[in-house]
């Protein structure tokens, strides 16, 4: 019996991890803490804004993290900066059309060159960027952040912990967001700021 018992222990943990799943993490932040922000550097009028509507989920395996998919889905009408005639003006026909595209889209397809350090899983992120009508191919630098078992500390939920922060420039030009325009007040590069926490409760 006492031979009989580690075995088997060991045959159940084999087991348990051909069988793990993969963990489903929802982005919807009931506490309202996750962003996005975005920098404009122009000449005449630097634009610092962010955006508090996002959605989406990713599916995230510790043991295969390159096989890491989801969707973030930002809600246009919460791009927000602190004039309010130009947040009026970014919300209008001439540029995001906020009424007509209601949201902007990243698919996640794959991470890429995943590096584990720590909690940390460093990587690319491969998907499909989708702005306006345009959607286009890219690979932006991320850092996935797994919490096993602490999302209580953030949440009073038991579960699990998925934060995925990273930075990345895309160009308007791109996209169709008033191309070639207004060049000295509204750059072509948007630097983009992701810092969000997705929740797996048990």
């Amino acid at each position: 019996m006492k031979q009989f018992l580690p075995i088997s222990l060991t045959v159940f943990s084999l087991f348990a991890g051909l069988t793990a799943k993969p963990i489903q993490f929802d982005l919807a932040d009931k506490k309202g803490v996750n962003s996005i922000t975005f920098e404009m550097e122009s000449l005449l009028e630097p634009i610092y804004g962010n955006a508090a509507g996002i959605t989406g989920n990713v599916t995230f395996d510790p043991k295969a993290p390159e096989k890491t998919t989801g969707k973030v889905i930002l809600n246009t009408s919460s791009l927000h900066v602190a004039n309010k005639l130009m947040k009026e003006h970014m919300h209008g026909d001439g540029w995001m059309n906020v009424n007509l595209f209601p949201a902007i889209t990243f698919t996640l397809e794959k991470l890429t060159d995943v590096k584990k350090q720590g909690d940390n899983y460093i990587g690319n992120a491969v998907g499909k960027m989708s702005i306006l009508k345009a959607s286009k191919e890219i690979s932006v630098p991320v850092t996935l952040t797994f919490l096993k078992g602490r999302l209580a500390e953030r949440n009073r939920v038991e579960g699990d912990l998925l934060v995925v922060r990273s930075k990345f420039v895309v160009k308007r030009d791109d996209y169709g967001i008033n191309p070639g325009q207004k060049l000295l007040k509204v750059a072509n590069d948007i630097e983009i700021r992701v810092g969000i926490a997705g929740a797996a409760p048990y």
